[in-house]
């Protein structure tokens, strides 16, 4: 647990000159982690669930606020405060035709459902953005897989596999791998979405394959392809020498035996890891835009005008600001 949170947390920066610097702070970590995992484990939960489109509840007939928070997104939405109406559907007008991607003059369901689910994962499109500044290194708009491992790996890879055995050209090699998966056109550099995606490879659907791969090598420790049942409670909980379990973990042994084990042969292959890692939620982007698509479209032809639009602009953003600049900006990058 030591090393994969060093190892983690050290990836992302550049171990040169500032290796003195950096070690005590790692030490520091390694020390706490060592303080944390005297105790029994909670629980790790290997599960990727889209977060609700609002905390406030879906009540049209009460206030537009759900709707308000799922097409801006909820922090963006809390900084609504003196537009005026005109104010609001001018600025509502432009996000409109940022929404138009193929520029037709109409909205459809998809282009409401992509601005809905990019509003939703902005902190990801933030996090892309801090760490592709120190990755473009010649800043000619892409990253290759040269610079990325030069970044991440460079001052690593000049020294010798430490004492302890982890193996950091294993890690790369891991890393490499998942690269080439998210470089769609095989050129071994990425642009800013192949990066996005090589990120956060959960978010994309031709990346899950590489997530349910990850997840079975880290999970299956005598590597014979499967996930047994010692493996997935032992990936969650460690008794230290502690006889009793908690109840979750009694819950998680009949959740695999009942549920997760879909063939009853002891194990999880690929594909039900894949069911248990990355269920098939219900799409609640999707069904917000129908939604909103369905309260706007005046005729009635399955698409919306701006007009039509910004004629329900209180649906949508209603009178109050909110800081439009920097989302357009965002989704510009998007």
């Amino acid at each position: 647990a030591v090393l994969s949170i060093l190892s983690a947390f050290s990836r992302h920066y550049k171990i040169r000159e500032e290796k003195m610097e950096l070690w005590p702070l790692l030490l520091c970590i390694a020390l706490c982690v060592v303080h944390i995992s005297s105790k029994p484990m909670e629980k790790k939960d290997r599960v990727h669930h889209d977060a609700p489109l609002s905390d406030r509840e879906h009540d049209d007939d009460d206030n537009f606020d759900y709707d308000h928070d799922a097409f801006l997104g909820q922090d963006e939405a809390k900084t609504f405060d003196q537009l005026t109406p005109e104010e609001s559907k001018e600025r509502l007008g432009i996000i409109v035709d940022k929404m138009d991607e193929d520029h037709n003059g109409f909205v459809t369901v998809e282009e409401l459902k992509k601005w809905i689910k990019h509003a939703q994962k902005r902190w990801i499109y933030e996090d892309v953005d801090r760490q592709w500044q120190s990755h473009d290194l010649n800043g000619d708009s892409y990253v290759s897989w040269e610079e990325y491992k030069n970044a991440t790996y460079g001052y690593i890879l000049d020294e010798s596999d430490p004492e302890d055995g982890f193996n950091y050209r294993q890690m790369m090699a891991r890393d490499e791998r998942r690269f080439k998966m998210s470089d769609k056109d095989n050129d071994l550099r990425a642009n800013k979405e192949e990066f996005t995606a090589f990120l956060h490879p959960e978010e994309y659907d031709y990346m899950k394959d590489i997530v349910v791969l990850e997840t079975m090598e880290d999970i299956d420790k005598n590597a014979d392809g499967f996930i047994d049942l010692e493996e997935y409670i032992g990936d969650m909980y460690s008794q230290n020498g502690d006889p009793t379990e908690p109840e979750w973990v009694r819950t998680e042994r009949e959740q695999f035996t009942e549920f997760r084990d879909k063939n009853k042969d002891g194990r999880m292959d690929k594909e039900e890891t894949k069911d248990w890692i990355l269920p098939s939620d219900y799409d609640h982007a999707e069904a917000e835009a129908k939604h909103l698509l369905y309260e706007s479209d005046a005729d009635k032809d399955g698409q919306l005008t701006k007009q039509e639009i910004v004629d329900k602009y209180d649906l949508f953003v209603g009178s109050q600001a909110t800081d439009f600049g920097e989302a357009l900006v965002r989704h510009d990058e998007f």
